[in-house]
Parts: C-alpha cells; sequence; structure tokens
C-alpha cells in the first residue's frame, strides 16, 4: 500500500484494489506538488473530514471526473451533491462504518473544529477518519485540537498511522500534538500535516518533532510516497 502526502492535509492512498483521496486540496494549495487532474487519476473514494475550502478543495471535479464516491459527514456529502451535482455520495455520522468493499472501510469519528461553506453555510461536524485497509489502518485526524476520547479512538480502532495536524491556530500546534500522540495512541508512524500551507501557520515539523522525542515520527514532503 502507498501513501502519498499532496500537502496540507491531503492523501492519496492506493492499494490493489482501491485508491482513496483524502481532503483533496490541490488547487490554490501552495504547497500541492501536482494539480488536481494528477492526483485524480485512478480514484474509486474521496474522504472528505469537513467543510472547510481547504478540505473538500477540488472534490466536486475530481468526482466528476472520475465518477468516485464521496465520503463523508451527511450534511456535507447531500450539499456537495445538490450544490455542486456530485452524483454519488455515502453519508455517514460519528461511529458509522461504511464498507467500500474488499477489506476497505471509512468510520467517522469525533474532531474539534468547526465546518461550513466559504458563504457560512452549516456543513455538519468536523469528523476524523479511521480508514480501514487489508494492511493497515490510518487515523486521519482531521482538524482538531487534542481531546480527551482520543483514548476511545485508540481502544475501538488501533490505528497503525496516525495523521497528526500540527499547524497551530486552527488546530492543534507541536505540543498539544506531541502530548496526543504519546498519551492516546500506540501508532507504529506518526505523521505530521496541515502545517506550512499559509503564513498563520508553522513553517515546518521541527518544533514536533521536538517535544515528539520517542514518538515514531516521518515527515514526508508533499509529493513523497512512502510504502506501509
Amino acid at each position: 500500500m502507498q501513501l502519498q502526502y499532496l500537502g496540507h492535509s491531503g492523501f492519496k492512498i492506493t492499494t490493489s484494489t482501491h485508491t482513496l483521496l483524502v481532503d483533496p486540496f490541490l488547487t490554490g494549495n501552495g504547497k500541492a506538488p501536482m494539480d488536481w487532474q494528477t492526483a485524480a487519476k485512478g480514484t474509486t473514494h474521496i474522504l472528505l473530514t469537513h467543510g472547510h475550502g481547504d478540505h473538500v478543495g477540488d472534490t466536486a471535479a475530481i468526482a466528476a471526473q472520475t465518477g468516485a464516491t464521496v465520503v463523508g459527514m451527511v450534511e456535507l456529502v447531500t450539499w456537495l451533491a445538490k450544490k455542486h451535482g456530485v452524483k454519488k455520495t455515502e453519508p455517514a455520522n460519528f461511529g458509522g462504518t461504511i464498507n467500500l468493499g474488499q477489506g476497505h472501510s471509512v468510520t467517522l469519528v469525533p474532531a474539534w473544529h468547526s465546518s461550513a461553506a466559504d458563504d457560512g453555510t452549516y456543513l455538519g461536524n468536523p469528523a476524523g477518519l479511521i480508514i480501514t485497509t487489508p494492511g493497515k489502518t490510518i487515523y486521519h485526524a482531521g482538524d482538531t485540537c487534542a481531546f480527551g476520547d482520543m483514548a476511545l479512538i485508540q481502544e475501538l480502532y488501533h490505528p497503525h498511522i496516525g495523521l497528526i495536524p500540527i499547524g497551530d491556530r486552527y488546530t492543534m500546534g507541536a505540543r498539544e500534538a506531541a502530548f496526543a500522540a504519546q498519551k492516546y495512541f500506540k501508532f507504529e508512524k506518526v505523521i505530521p500535516i496541515h502545517y506550512a500551507t499559509f503564513g498563520q501557520l508553522a513553517p515546518t515539523a521541527d518544533e514536533f518533532v521536538h517535544h515528539g522525542k520517542g514518538l515514531p515520527i516521518q515527515v514526508v514532503n508533499p509529493g513523497e510516497s512512502i510504502t506501509l
């Protein structure tokens, strides 16, 4: 299985049968390593954490080009269908698991943040994603602060890989993110996300690496792929 970082909070997860895009914010993302047309190749599903523009990104265009199914909070995917003509959606809510077939699934878990369109339209609660594949289970925390029920996420789902925001201001900063990863999880690998995209965010992952001594941190550059 290949995990490719698309910058900000975006990822492309490729297995033998599925290609999953998570939060595909490419257009307007100065750290994006490619355009959305390139990222979209082979996509079977688009998984969304919440409705902010830097996470929904190019979802509608990618779904139209590829026929991919969009998975996310019920209000968000319903809005995408009505407002942007997305044809195939899988609406969900906290605790609900969407079976994607052949050993792949997505479960929505809480995240402490907000979720709305640029015009203020409410798009449901923000979420983290438990992405289960035949090889590994990935926790994409979405945009969030640290919270005690992360312990329950570990106990229920036992994620191997953590994709954790560290950028501060809109999410956890480096110290809080390192604390959460150390206290609540038993990751095989922790990858920092949601930083360096624009000026209000932490410019590097250096502080996270400093506070996360002892954690299995792997800093992945935009465009880089790793094998899980």
